[in-house]
């Protein structure tokens, strides 16, 4: 019986390593198919992601395309007057979409192509607007340059009708100015006799100088100061403050006058008389005598001292 049992054990034991041979091979032969399946599964993935990849690329250039697209309709709305503020909005959105730096899905990119489907027939609407707004705008041109035409001319007739105004009130003024008139200029020795013709500085012991003022029927009626200059052979203006000169403004600058009278202009030919003691011996030559009122001259004459 022993020698059965021995024959029978060297049997079990060659059979248990083949059991054994047969469960590592087929650990194996999974291991294997285990390998494969998840190199399969990484290359799947690797491809997928290396899609998304350039469908995430392919969806940032859509975007930057119809954003740049959008910017010029902006752009020419805004110029031809018209409202923004829809296509702002959706510009807005473009970028927050653009500046975002995460992966989409599939689900995300295909939900981001409809969208921009969506505005992309918007720009179509508003390319529609930009012609009407053309249209309307070539038409306001258009009246606007009847309007300018119509301006020009009324401006050009308001400018004649002006030149004509201050041509009439020009002539007005000029008719309205005094004159003064009958100018005698007398030598006045201290006896009191006078002399008009050939003075010498015996015979000037004061200077008479009467006129009187025409009549003008235009000129406004009032008070009026009524200055006479006598102006020396040296073309200097005689004055003496204490004997009553004075300065007045004539033609925007100051000069002396040599006697002054206030009147109240009724326009009835008002006859005035000056006289002025000089003081002092006159120097031989030719003297003028100016006559001023209201900033201009309304009369001349002359003497000559021997």
């Amino acid at each position: 019986m022993n020698t059965n049992f021995e024959k029978e054990k060297p049997k079990n034991s060659e059979k248990g390593k083949n059991i054994l041979i047969i469960v590592l091979i087929i650990l194996v032969i999974i291991s294997g198919i285990k390998l494969y399946s998840d190199s399969v599964d990484r290359s799947k993935k690797s491809e997928e992601i290396l899609i998304l990849s350039e469908e995430n690329n392919e969806i940032n250039k859509r975007l930057d395309s119809v954003t740049y697209q959008l910017d010029l309709r902006i752009q020419e709305i805004e110029k031809l007057g018209g409202d923004i503020s829809s296509l702002e909005e959706i510009r807005e959105q473009l970028i927050s979409e653009r500046n975002s730096n995460k992966k989409r899905s599939t689900e995300e990119i295909n939900a981001l192509n409809n969208k921009i489907n969506s505005f992309t027939s918007v720009l179509q609407e508003k390319d529609k607007e930009i012609v009407k707004l053309r249209e309307v705008n070539q038409q306001l041109f258009a009246e606007n340059e009847d309007l300018k035409s119509s301006q020009a001319e009324i401006e050009e007739k308001v400018v004649k009708l002006n030149m004509k105004t201050e041509e009439l009130e020009e002539k007005v003024s000029i008719a309205g100015r005094l004159k003064a008139e009958n100018i005698l200029i007398a030598a006045v020795n201290s006896r009191g006799k006078e002399r008009e013709d050939g003075f010498r500085n015996r015979q000037l012991e004061r200077l008479k100088i009467s006129f009187n003022i025409a009549d003008n029927k235009v000129a406004e009626k009032g008070p009026r100061d009524i200055y006479v200059q006598i102006i020396a052979p040296n073309n200097q203006p005689i004055f003496d403050i204490a004997r009553g000169s004075g300065t007045f403004m004539i033609d925007g600058r100051e000069e002396f006058y040599t006697v002054q009278q206030d009147i109240l202009f009724d326009n009835t030919q008002q006859s005035l008389t000056y006289f002025y003691e000089k003081g002092s011996k006159y120097n031989s030559g030719k003297y003028e005598v100016r006559i001023y009122a209201d900033n201009y001259q309304i009369g001349k004459g002359s003497f000559e001292v021997k």
